[in-house]
């Protein structure tokens, strides 16, 4: 959520982010509603300062033998106007928080200004793209040849975009996801294992609710969702609370799966594990100072490469241009691993700064050393989609006999063995 003091101050700054972003929101209407609200906020509190008046009035009446009849009406007059004004103002307050809540964030000046994603800067590359002497398989060709990724029956137990993995691709999917761990604990990060299911509020600290609730899960009979992603509750577990300066940077790493209706994805990506409704994630999360959380985005976003060039996948960091950029992040750098049988980089991870955005909406502060209660500034970041990694393992490093190598570091967790399907 924007502070409403920079819509106050400076609308027209405001305006233009919006303008870069591409969105049509109506910044002139919530302007008008908060104008509305703070007159009614003026009107109720003259009546209650005439009120509290009249009421010492009284009492000197009363002392003085007067009669009060008068000032009697007058009150039950005054009481009557500040309910109704009151009434006014409860209105008016929610149709503000509401227009508060679906106001995207502010892009940072580093941002490039674009479109969409065809204006993405390529900021580095890392990784040599291998060249295959035979035309390289999709990766649901693959772990079907090697029957480690079963779809139909997936589609059988619940539906399309789903997926069973087997066997070795089972064991790829886990081991992938404690090599994510070890890694990030290790470098500093407390693992954490939350619930997967969300409440409404925290939601709304995120920034997925209201705006984009037909992506969501909702459990039916309550005010439960299935999480998106690990960012949810990573988010929430200081919502209404005052850290210390002192413990910034704050960072924790966890293993979810994720759960995405896809609302609006009809027809992309209907083959393979790029796209599905329940996919398992390794997302690091970090409360920030705000002087801070530049650096700290660069940080994260260099400990979601390492697992790629851990694993030895080409991978690009692209920086997203302001028609790209999510609803709530000030800025992202997206990294995309190379698919050689698409013959293009794709999304793999995403590492985003939300300056306060998040926070304010989740009441997250800090005191700091003037002991003043400051937001903090929250970032996370995919380290990595796990689904999206089997995928590009499969791809990059299978050969021309079939056979699928597993990369070095994973070997430990197959006990040594070389190669997927054996």
């Amino acid at each position: 959520m924007i502070d409403i003091e920079i819509i106050r101050k400076e609308p027209d700054i405001v305006k233009e982010a919006l303008k870069k972003r591409g969105t049509d929101f109506n910044l002139d209407e919530l302007i008008k509603i908060d104008i509305e609200k703070r007159k009614l906020i003026k009107e109720v509190e003259t009546y209650k300062s005439e009120k509290n008046g009249i009421s010492k009035l009284i009492g000197e009446y009363k002392r003085e033998g007067k009669n009060t009849d008068e000032l009697f009406r007058k009150i039950a007059g005054y009481g009557g106007k500040i309910k109704e004004l009151e009434e006014k103002l409860k209105i008016k307050d929610e149709e503000l928080k509401n227009l508060m809540l679906v106001l995207p964030n502010i892009p940072h000046p580093s941002v490039p200004i674009g479109k969409d994603e065809s204006d993405n800067i390529e900021i580095s590359t890392w990784g040599d793209i291998k060249k295959f002497d035979f035309e390289p398989l999709p990766h649901w060709e693959i772990g079907k040849r090697l029957d480690i990724l079963d779809f139909e029956r997936a589609v059988k137990i619940t539906g399309a975009r789903f997926v069973v993995y087997k066997g070795d691709g089972a064991k790829l999917e886990r081991a992938l996801i404690n090599f994510m761990l070890d890694l990030h604990t290790s470098n500093g990060y407390t693992e954490i294992l939350p619930p997967f299911i969300a409440k409404k509020e925290s939601l709304i600290g995120t920034g997925n609710l209201p705006k984009f609730e037909e992506d969501l899960f909702k459990l039916r009979g309550n005010e439960w969702y299935l999480i998106p992603t690990a960012e949810v509750p990573l988010t929430n577990l200081h919502r209404d609370e005052i850290l210390k300066e002192g413990e910034l940077p704050r960072r924790y790493v966890a293993y979810t799966p994720c759960f995405r209706a896809e609302a609006g994805s009809y027809g992309k990506d209907v083959r393979g594990i790029i796209r599905q409704h329940q996919f398992n994630k390794v997302e690091l999360m970090t409360y920030a100072h705000p002087e801070k959380s530049y650096e700290e985005l660069e940080y994260l976003t260099n400990e979601a490469a390492k697992v790629l060039e851990l694993l030895e996948l080409p991978y690009r960091k692209i920086a997203l241009s302001t028609g790209d950029l999510g609803f709530s992040s000030a800025k992202t750098y997206d990294l995309e691993v190379w698919f050689p049988s698409q013959q293009k980089y794709r999304e793999i991870s995403s590492c985003s700064d939300y300056e306060e955005f998040q926070a304010r909406r989740a009441r997250i502060r800090f005191k700091d050393r003037n002991k003043k209660n400051r937001f903090v500034h929250t970032l996370n970041g995919s380290a990595l989609a796990v689904g999206r990694t089997v995928a590009a393992i499969l791809e990059n490093y299978q050969r021309k006999d079939g056979k699928v190598i597993i990369p070095k570091v994973l070997r430990d967790y197959f006990k040594g063995k070389t190669y997927l399907g054996e």
